[in-house]
């Protein structure tokens, strides 16, 4: 995760602003002649709070920009003050975070991604086409961070179009359970959303997928008491795995055996007949019934090699 970091703090645009403020009378190297016209680089005052209210309308933002506006792109009071109003929005990339900060997700990774939408916003933001800075920025970080979601915090991958089924899925559920009383059939989530019931129910099935548990995770105890874990639920190695290859070989060639030799290799093999035993079903000696085996048994050995 790429972290956002800052040089250049509030309190230091303020120092830095009445540095240059004091050095416009005492120029000896020209350097304000050089960048005239000069505005002076410093973030315009946050207008005054109403008694009793915390609520901040980031207006004095559009002010920041529209003096950034006026300096040359690559100089350095462009940087420092593209870094004022990066430290000055920052308490709202905060905010948007922690908007989302409950659902699974690691808060310092979704600050990370709402200061990067911020970023977004402020690469972006033409106070010319828009007056409210606020109204630009929310809707980009809350878009990022929702990206976010979409494309990195399922436990497996599964197709983009059930990830943003399953968005709504959930949006609709909590709807049709406050009109249902009860939590809605696939059939009326179908109904609802304008899709098949198979979609909706191979969504839900991919949902589970959406956070997976670690095998230690706890499963409350078994029929005497003792703790379980997800493991304890998960089935053993089949002993026979290794052999469904060669089983499977062998069932081809099978198929391409003789009707009689095919018949007694089953009544031989799967339903545990003696060679006397076959001989009389089929009307020949047992001797002829141990030659018929051996030479199928040796024929479907050497093709198998």
């Amino acid at each position: 995760m790429r972290t956002v970091s800052l040089h250049t703090t509030s309190r230091e645009c303020a120092s830095n602003a009445n540095l240059f403020a004091r050095n416009r009378f005492h120029d000896p190297w020209g350097l304000q002649k050089a960048v005239q016209p000069m505005t002076p680089v410093i973030a315009p005052p946050r207008p005054a709070r109403s008694a009793g209210t915390s609520e901040d309308s980031y207006d004095d933002v559009v002010d920041m920009f529209l003096v950034l506006r006026q300096l040359p792109g690559e100089s350095h009071e462009y940087r420092r003050q593209r870094e004022c109003i990066v430290a000055r929005c920052l308490p709202l990339a905060d905010h948007v975070a922690r908007h989302f900060g409950r659902r699974g997700e690691s808060l310092d990774d979704l600050t990370q991604v709402a200061r990067l939408g911020l970023m977004n916003a402020i690469n972006r933001f033409d106070p010319a086409k828009g007056p409210s800075f606020i109204g630009f920025a929310i809707p980009t970080m809350m878009g990022e961070v929702r990206r976010y979601f979409r494309d990195h915090s399922w436990g497996m991958r599964v197709p983009r179009r059930l990830r943003e089924l399953h968005i709504q899925i959930s949006r609709t559920t909590g709807d049709l359970v406050q009109t249902l009383g009860r939590a809605p059939t696939a059939s009326e989530l179908s109904q609802a959303l304008g899709v098949s019931r198979e979609e909706i129910i191979e969504c839900l099935v991919a949902g589970d997928a959406y956070q997976l548990e670690s095998l230690d995770a706890p499963m409350g105890p078994d029929d005497s008491g003792k703790p379980r874990r997800v493991a304890d639920a998960i089935g053993s190695i089949d002993p026979q795995i290794d052999r469904i290859t060669d089983r499977e070989a062998v069932r081809v060639l099978l198929t391409a055996l003789p009707q009689r030799e095919r018949e007694v290799l089953h009544m031989r093999f799967f339903e545990s007949m003696t060679q006397s035993q076959i001989a009389e079903r089929i009307g020949v000696s047992q001797m002829q019934v141990s030659r018929i085996l051996a030479s199928t048994l040796q024929s479907l050995r050497d093709r198998l090699e």
